[in-house]
């Protein structure tokens, strides 16, 4: 805004404050242009394309306050769901520069609800993108290998090296259950065909098993000269456990770069668990040792705060009132009265309450 537009907007604010008050012109302005809000960021669906059966790709033009996005970022995105909104975290499918939209998996009440009920010209309640899930600086080859909606932040990278990079050399192994199940297949082809840097594998499970990722066998076959590449990661956590120890012992880890869409927890790290007494919402749970408060509580129809839910972006934070947690991603017990827990990678280390 410039500095004759910033004085006009006080003058404006000074002489309707009476008329207005408790709320702010911002307010009634956001009634016309619901991006307009200063108080959150809001996007509106601009477009929606379904993917398979199951999935949808949801693009979106974001109000300001929006930073655009590198590729291979996430985003928090939040929706409203029977008047209570929930927040959840996407990885951005579109290419460095393009207008941002995700590409959703209806697995779950958030995801199901964006898949199969929104519709363009709804608002969505956005967080700025982050993450450091991004391409390398320089040319160099890659090997990105994506298991089910783990393809979307490779999708992004994708999009964007085919565009800005003709000297891109790039393998790309994605596993899938089949043809109807793999995201952007007609779309993988399509570039792999018109740019000779580009190899797509595309490896369905209902015909070859599961990749094995724990040996070099699969790897030999579909992309001899693997351990030339920097590889990138992405898919359910027994595939990239496998895959981190399988790099570590070729003493290739410093070429691995994994995105992972759940904490990694330490085997065995849950204890007893306890009761659980969510004080401001008047309820309880037992709560076992392995399972985190964030679920215990969604379980129990407690409203929990929520973002990526692996321990990154603390949107969880929930003042302790009494007892102790365990970190489920490494088996330390902690907490002290009035300490913020991470809700969504601690579990109950005994009886618990929460302010909330």
């Amino acid at each position: 805004m410039t500095r004759p537009a910033r004085a006009a907007h006080r003058v404006v604010s000074a002489i309707t404050k009476p008329l207005t008050t408790p709320l702010g012109v911002e307010d009634f302005v956001a009634l016309v242009n619901p991006l307009s809000s200063r108080r959150q960021l809001r996007g509106i669906v601009t477009g929606i394309v379904a993917e398979t059966t199951d999935s949808a790709t949801i693009t979106f033009r974001p109000g300001r306050g929006w930073q655009a996005h590198h590729a291979g970022q996430w985003a928090r995105i939040g929706v409203e769901i029977d008047g209570v909104r929930h927040w959840r975290s996407y990885s951005l499918s579109t290419g460095a520069g393009e207008e941002p939209a995700i590409t959703v998996t209806a697995i779950g009440k958030v995801s199901d609800h964006l898949v199969h009920r929104t519709r363009v010209g709804d608002i969505l309640f956005l967080a700025p993108p982050q993450g450091d899930f991004v391409l390398p600086t320089g040319p160099r080859p890659l090997l990105m290998i994506t298991a089910g909606s783990g393809i979307t932040p490779v999708m992004s990278m994708v999009r964007t090296l085919v565009r800005q990079r003709t000297d891109a050399d790039v393998v790309l192994i994605h596993s899938s259950r089949d043809r109807t199940d793999a995201l952007f297949f007609d779309e993988l082809l399509d570039l792999a065909d018109r740019h000779d840097g580009l190899t797509v594998v595309s490896w369905f499970t209902s015909d070859r098993g599961r990749i094995d990722l724990g040996q070099a066998r699969d790897l030999d076959v579909v992309c001899p000269d693997w351990r030339t590449r920097t590889t990138y990661l992405c898919g359910p956590a027994e595939m990239l456990d496998a895959a981190t120890e399988h790099w570590r012992g070729e003493d290739l880890d410093h070429q691995l770069v994994v995105e992972r869409f759940a904490p990694a927890l330490l085997p065995g790290a849950g204890g007893v668990g306890g009761v659980v007494q969510f004080e401001k919402s008047d309820k309880e749970a037992n709560a076992p040792g392995d399972t985190t408060l964030l679920e215990v509580g969604e379980s129990a129809g407690v409203v929990m705060p929520s973002g990526c839910r692996m321990g990154i972006c603390r949107t969880c934070l929930t003042p302790l009132r009494a007892g102790q947690v365990r970190d489920l991603r490494t088996g330390e017990v902690h907490g002290e009265e009035g300490d913020l827990i991470q809700t969504c990678v601690n579990a109950a280390a005994g009886p618990v309450q929460l302010d909330i």
